[in-house]
């Protein structure tokens, strides 16, 4: 048993959005996406997808993409990204699975899973260099979301792990509640997404704060899914 991590699927099955059209690594992503999660994950695995998993706008136009997710092996735990900001509630996603019989599908939402010997616990985020009122409110939001599934994973034991969409860190952050809170609990390793290659520069790599950041986005590492244990 497994957990392997992955972002920013972008998947378009059921609307008219296909990364395909950006070419390079995207040429044919769906096709990479399918050989690189086949070629590392077994039914026993488990797989967080750490935000933007569809291009969708409505529950319909997202069916078909978490078809595709359902029918691949292992059980997947999925937090939100930018991308997906309109699914709602928890109760209503939970609907949504139940409705279509998405059996391996769960979501990370003020809360964490034990998978293993790691608690497996997150947020969406939020970009840390806008600076308006509005975002500091997010910011404050999903840093309390953060707070939430760090105590949950306390409670399941095992070395917490955590995973968030927007990069909680960069060469010039100082600190933040965010890293705060992440220090705070003692994690020592988090993965993100949201940066695609072409702007890796932006990204932060490495130790800080006594805590590794890697990027999870799915063409940075060529479709094929992290593995974290």
């Amino acid at each position: 048993m497994s957990l392997f991590a992955i972002a920013d699927l972008h998947l378009s099955l059921g609307s008219d959005k296909p990364m395909d059209v950006f070419g390079g690594k995207w040429k044919n992503y769906v096709e990479k996406i399918k050989d690189g999660w086949y070629e590392a994950v077994s039914p026993e695995d488990t797989v967080v997808l750490i935000g933007d998993i569809s291009w969708a706008q409505t529950f319909e136009q997202l069916l078909p993409d978490f078809a595709l997710l359902e029918s691949l092996p292992g059980r997947k735990i999925i937090i939100k990204g930018n991308h997906d900001y309109w699914w709602g509630t928890l109760t209503k996603l939970e609907a949504f699975l139940a409705q279509n019989h998405l059996e391996t599908i769960s979501f990370l939402f003020n809360n964490a899973y034990r998978v293993g010997d790691i608690s497996v616990c997150g947020t969406r985020g939020w970009d840390i260099f806008s600076a308006t009122g509005h975002d500091e409110k997010i910011r404050r939001r999903e840093a309390g979301r953060l707070r939430a599934s760090l105590d949950h994973a306390a409670v399941l034991g095992g070395e917490s792990v955590v995973f968030i969409h927007y990069p909680p860190v960069s060469e010039r952050s100082r600190g933040d509640e965010m890293l705060d809170i992440i220090r705070e609990y003692g994690v020592r390793r988090c993965y993100y997404g949201h940066i695609h290659s072409g702007g890796l520069g932006r990204a932060f790599l490495g130790e800080k704060y006594g805590v590794t950041y890697r990027i999870a986005s799915a063409d940075v590492v060529d479709f094929k899914p992290v593995r974290i244990d």
